[in-house]
């Protein structure tokens, strides 16, 4: 089997996208991270769903997790706003990741290799031209490496 077999539609995000669409995006389709693509609908990096909580958890928390326990329910469950009317790119982190592609004629082996290397659950499958065919998430891998 090869990637462009495996290869479903996959949402993408662009750089000027709200982030709390994102997130909705991210939360509604149960997805571990958004393809940002290019202004031609290119893929250029990955947002992982982890950056949007990033940004969305007071740094206080995030230095010292156990602070977080002091915020009372009610107010932790709004926290996500805190995101506010930023978008994809402000979201981004400094280091941005290299978006993990792979060839639509990659093996399983290479994209799991793929996975691997990068520590990313998502690759993208793309032409040589760097047209979006669709992704790859691990959960998908995995069940076709289990024979699922």
């Amino acid at each position: 089997m090869r990637a462009q077999d495996l290869a479903a539609p996959f949402p993408t995000v662009g750089m000027d996208t709200p982030a709390m669409d994102a997130a909705r995006l991210l939360a509604g389709q149960n997805l571990p991270g958004l393809i940002v693509v290019d202004d031609a609908g290119r893929p250029t990096t990955i947002l992982p769903g982890t950056q949007v909580l990033r940004m969305a958890i007071p740094s206080y928390c995030q230095d010292d997790p156990t602070l977080a326990r002091v915020i009372d329910e009610a107010a932790a469950d709004l926290f996500i706003r805190n995101v506010g009317d930023r978008t994809v790119a402000e979201l981004l982190p400094r280091e941005r990741r290299e978006l993990p592609v792979v060839d639509p004629d990659a093996t399983v082996l290479e994209i799991a290799a793929t996975m691997a290397a990068s520590r990313s659950p998502l690759v993208a499958v793309a032409n040589k031209d760097r047209t979006l065919l669709g992704a790859i998430t691990l959960d998908a891998l995995l069940d076709r490496m289990l024979g699922t």
